[in-house]
């Protein structure tokens, strides 16, 4: 049962990233990429995390915890460049 429920996760979360890189590629302005680019990091850090869980490695979990980290100074450069420019 267990099994079923994380294929099901695991499918919608790949459902979720292929509609967030549609979002990506197609937006119509900077910002609404920007915000793509943080859902994909978040759909990343669960993909991430479900690999943890199917193959019993706790070692995921740091890697999807230094993933977050990235990713979000990413996103913090991301909104400096809009607010101000580089």
């Amino acid at each position: 049962m267990t099994d079923k429920i994380l294929f099901v996760a695991g499918v919608l979360i790949f459902i979720s990233l292929i509609l967030a890189l549609y979002r990506f590629f197609m937006g119509p302005g900077f910002v609404n990429r920007a915000v793509a680019f943080d859902v994909l990091g978040i759909f990343v850090i669960s993909l991430i995390g479900l690999a943890a869980v199917l193959f019993d490695r706790a070692l995921y979990l740091d890697v999807a915890l230094v993933y977050g980290l990235l990713s979000f100074l990413g996103i913090i450069v991301i909104g400096r460049f809009i607010e101000k420019g580089l």
